[in-house]
């Protein structure tokens, strides 16, 4: 009596682990070029917002750091409280606007069914969107000075 050796697909086939372990080195090159690509997207990612009223535009990078600060003409006709707050106000506009614009990078690179990529989108966007304090209305805007 002989005993048969499970050949295709069987757990002693050493071809077939040779193919999956394929498989799985072809998947994780592809995220590992993913990974790389969506970084790359979001090293180099930089938003521009302008405030509705014309006093200010900013620009930030992809930390959610300043690195633009333009004052429209109008600013010298505004008390400088209104000015500081309306700064302030569009830095978290563009802010969100860049955790936005994140979120999609890692969407369009990694996929939205990964749960490791859902995970990043949802850190990236709390990191952006969660980073500075809220603006003060007007009733606190004399205690500050």
């Amino acid at each position: 009596m002989t005993a048969e050796v499970p050949h295709a697909g069987g757990l002693l086939d050493p071809d077939g682990a040779m193919d999956r372990l394929a498989g799985w080195k072809g998947r994780l090159d592809e995220l590992a070029a993913a990974t790389d690509a969506m970084s790359n997207r979001i090293h180099d990612l930089r938003v521009t917002v302008a405030d509705g009223n014309g006093l200010v535009e900013v620009t930030v990078d992809s930390v959610g750091a300043l690195v633009d600060l333009q004052l429209g003409q109008r600013v010298q006709r505004v008390a400088p409280d209104v000015v500081a707050r309306t700064i302030m106000s569009t830095i978290a506009a563009a802010k969100r606007q860049l955790a936005d614009r994140a979120q999609e990078i890692i969407g369009d690179t990694l996929g939205t069914d990964s749960p490791a990529a859902r995970a990043i989108a949802e850190r990236v966007g709390q990191q952006l969107r969660d980073a500075d304090p809220p603006v003060d209305g007007p009733d606190e805007q004399h205690h500050r000075w």
